[in-house]
């Protein structure tokens, strides 16, 4: 594209991606009050990162397994800016520290803040269960405390049962 690098187009993309979802969200809030929006929300975050996972997967030549998915997170988290800490812990189990969360900045930003909250604890459950499962079906995930709710930081577990 003349006159744009690289860096300009993605950061557009990236920009436009971030807009469509906030802009889509509040005109179905809008039309329908939050929580229809949120519930919609929920079902939209349980397909996208299905999606996205598979792109990542295919684009970074993946296997299933912990170490697939933590190659592809780190790549997501990388593209989204978010500022975290990936820990490959024993038992296959992965930690994410998350002490910078772009989404929650934008809530923090536009002044809904105080509903951080409840949409961190739909999407990010819709999200990273639908991103994980592309890895593995197997695959757990769950937050011990999220930043939306307070927290310092968000952390996420992902882990594979353990045989007896």
């Amino acid at each position: 594209m003349e006159g744009l690098s690289e860096h300009q187009i993605s950061q557009f993309l990236h920009r436009s991606y971030g807009s469509v979802d906030g802009l889509w969200f509040m005109k179905v809030e809008e039309k329908y009050g939050f929580d229809a929006a949120l519930e919609i929300d929920r079902e939209v975050w349980k397909v996208l990162p299905k999606i996205q996972a598979r792109m990542l997967k295919s684009m970074l030549k993946l296997e299933n397994g912990m170490d697939g998915l933590a190659k592809s997170l780190e790549a997501r988290f990388g593209m989204d800016g978010f500022v975290y800490e990936l820990e490959k812990l024993p038992n296959n189990v992965l930690k994410i520290t998350i002490s910078h969360c772009p989404w929650h900045q934008l809530m923090e930003k536009s002044g809904r803040a105080k509903l951080s909250g409840k949409v961190g604890d739909v999407v990010c459950v819709a999200d990273y269960t639908a991103w994980s499962k592309e890895f593995g079906n197997e695959i757990d995930f769950y937050t011990s405390c999220q930043i939306c709710k307070g927290a310092e930081s968000c952390v996420m577990i992902f882990s594979l049962p353990q045989p007896l």
